[in-house]
């Protein structure tokens, strides 16, 4: 083994402090910007919802995460905060068009505003709140289930946009892509049963209070991700994927307190009580501190449900 002299080796230590020590250091990060943002870009329809994090990071910069109108959480490398201004840009996810997605906004009171300009050039205003913390004490207490689907019609539920969902025996289908469906009653914290199946290659997902989604996706044989079966979508991987083989049906028992949020998959637990960041890509809104609809997807391949029961929180 070829060695170091003992002498060259303190000397470079001492020089590389020093070097270190006497570099110039940026100025601190504002705190004013540091947090989690809900965001609301202005389209002619809608509002359409994302989400922006930004975090301290080392010697006064500032890093974050940022979530599109689809798309997972993507990594910002650094935010430019100064005077009230802030800026950063990201590379293109699956927005259309070759260039950075470029965020620029203005902090007033606890407001961020400003304009993004998107890959294919568009530019949209947004407007950005705090996201809130949805903390809760005690203990939940749960109410009688509730059955979603009665298995005969789409009673309780309606399409969004052009309807492909049908009842047929007890299971709630659709058998192509098209249109997501969403529970006609909104909830809060909830004990939620279901059961789905997907035939090879298929993708859908199960959206808590409309905003995070808990994917279902054929995963068979696959490492752990968070864009897998048991995942919430950009956010947490499953400890382990419990997928089984397509066709057969499958389940899911999640359990949503606040942000907090347990996933069992077939039996297994692959969640336990992590904290979801904010919401994910296809979001219904962005107004997190509110009740929201169970959302299913069915704009990403075949896919049914059966069994779809709820308890409440009170």
């Amino acid at each position: 083994m070829w060695r170091f002299p003992l002498g060259l080796i303190a000397l470079v230590v001492s020089s590389s402090t020093a070097s270190r020590d006497s570099a110039p250091r940026p100025p601190v990060a504002p705190a004013s910007v540091v947090g989690r943002w809900d965001i609301a870009i202005d389209a002619p329809d809608r509002p359409l919802p994302s989400w922006l994090e930004v975090r301290p990071s080392g010697n006064g910069y500032l890093v974050g995460q940022f979530v599109g109108i689809v798309g997972s959480a993507r990594p910002i490398a650094r935010v430019e905060f100064a005077d009230g201004a802030l800026r950063f840009a990201i590379p293109p996810q699956w927005e259309q068009g070759a260039g950075d997605l470029q965020v620029e906004g203005r902090l007033t009171g606890d407001v961020l505003a400003g304009t993004m300009i998107f890959p294919d050039g568009t530019r949209r205003t947004w407007t950005g709140k705090r996201a809130p913390a949805l903390l809760r004490t005690g203990t939940p207490r749960w109410g009688a289930p509730m059955r979603l689907f009665n298995g005969t019609d789409l009673t309780g539920w309606h399409a969004l946009g052009p309807n492909q969902w049908r009842a047929v025996n007890g299971v709630l289908q659709s058998p192509k892509s098209g249109s997501n469906i969403v529970t006609d009653r909104t909830f809060t914290d909830y004990q939620l049963h279901l059961e789905f199946r997907y035939p090879k290659g298929s993708n859908s997902g199960v959206y808590q209070r409309g905003r995070y989604e808990v994917q279902i996706e054929d995963s068979v044989t696959t490492e752990p991700q968070n864009d897998l079966l048991g995942g919430v979508y950009g956010f947490i991987a499953p400890s382990v994927v419990m997928a089984k083989q397509p066709g057969e049906w499958q389940t899911y028992d999640i359990t949503l307190v606040g942000r907090m949020i347990t996933v069992v998959a077939n039996g297994k637990t692959v969640i336990c009580n992590r904290e979801i960041p904010g919401i994910t890509g296809g979001a219904l809104d962005s107004n997190e501190g509110e009740p929201g609809p169970l959302l299913l997807q069915g704009d990403h391949g075949p896919i049914e449900y059966r069994n779809i029961t709820i308890r409440p929180g009170r």
